[in-house]
């Protein structure tokens, strides 16, 4: 048995809940996960795990054995970048998850420079408006916006997403321009709700010291950034969306802002991994370099 991938194994059973994910977020096979498990606790004479047909669960001992494997598997990754280049140029496979929108009009095309800084990285990056579960799923770290409810994460704030609201030519000429927020109770207004709970968000406008937040009736309601801006292109509302998604077709006219004399509370940025992982160069790295892209980008610096 090869004690050291029999730990890593093991870390990654606890971590995922399951032999099925463990073995995929190690690209190995499930029996040679099960083998290498069972030649563990074997060697130690004690039961690391309960394993029914439905779910896996640690033991008392194995609760215990599993934070001290931490630590080694911690110090020995410490110990090797101290000795080896990676300090100068991280490498290996890199997950990342991000949202859709973001990850196509602000990170992708940015990518270039991030390779050419770090070649040897191997960056899977997976783009979705739903919120990855990252231990369960083997994700190092992902892009999210708005507050953060997970408190087992730990969370680095790099950004923030300035908002637009905005409607097609042919919606305003059919129905005219609100003037004031309450006039979008009188508006068809296209709502977005959260892909993970189901919970509709709130339009809020400032102006001076008058703030005002509605929920608003609507006809239709999507979870997806990009099928969010289709509907408000289709004429099929007022929308209210990230600016560096609505930018260029507000630049092309395709859509026209309204209530412009009003602000929108800014969304926050952060990028999170899991507490009890070993924060990585390469994650190390890439958070520095998201902190620096979003910095100096006009629609997603923190100011």
């Amino acid at each position: 048995m090869n004690k050291l991938q029999a730990i890593e194994v093991f870390v990654q059973v606890v971590d995922t809940g399951s032999f099925t994910r463990a073995a995929e977020n190690l690209k190995l096979p499930k029996a040679t996960v099960s083998t290498l498990i069972q030649s563990l606790e074997s060697s130690l004479s004690a039961r690391l795990l309960h394993r029914t047909t439905r779910k896996v669960s640690v033991t008392a001992e194995g609760a215990a054995y599993h934070e001290r494997c931490l630590r080694i598997l911690s110090d020995l990754r410490e110990a090797d970048e101290s000795l080896s280049r990676t300090r100068r140029s991280p490498s290996g496979r890199l997950r990342v998850d991000a949202p859709t929108g973001l990850a196509s009009l602000v990170i992708i095309p940015a990518l270039p420079e991030f390779f050419a800084r770090y070649p040897d990285i191997h960056l899977e990056l997976g783009c979705s408006d739903r919120p990855v579960d990252l231990i369960e799923e083997g994700v190092d770290c992902a892009v999210r916006g708005g507050a953060l409810r997970d408190s087992s994460l730990v969370a680095r704030r790099v950004g923030a997403m300035h908002y637009a609201t905005c409607a097609s030519p042919a919606y305003l000429e059919r129905h005219g321009r609100p003037l004031h927020p309450d006039d979008l109770a009188r508006h068809r207004c296209v709502n977005y709700f959260s892909a993970r709970t189901g919970e509709m968000f709130h339009w809020d406008f400032t102006r001076g010291g008058e703030r005002v937040q509605l929920m608003l009736p609507g006809r239709i309601a999507l979870n997806d950034s990009y099928a969010y801006t289709a509907a408000g292109l289709s004429g099929l509302g007022i929308v209210q969306m990230a600016e560096f998604l609505l930018r260029p077709m507000i630049e092309d006219g395709r859509l026209v802002p309204v209530l412009e004399d009003w602000s929108n509370d800014p969304m926050p940025i952060h990028v999170v991994f899991p507490q009890n992982r070993h924060l990585s160069n390469k994650v190390r790295v890439f958070v520095d370099w998201v902190a620096d892209l979003f910095a100096s980008h006009p629609a997603m610096h923190q100011g």
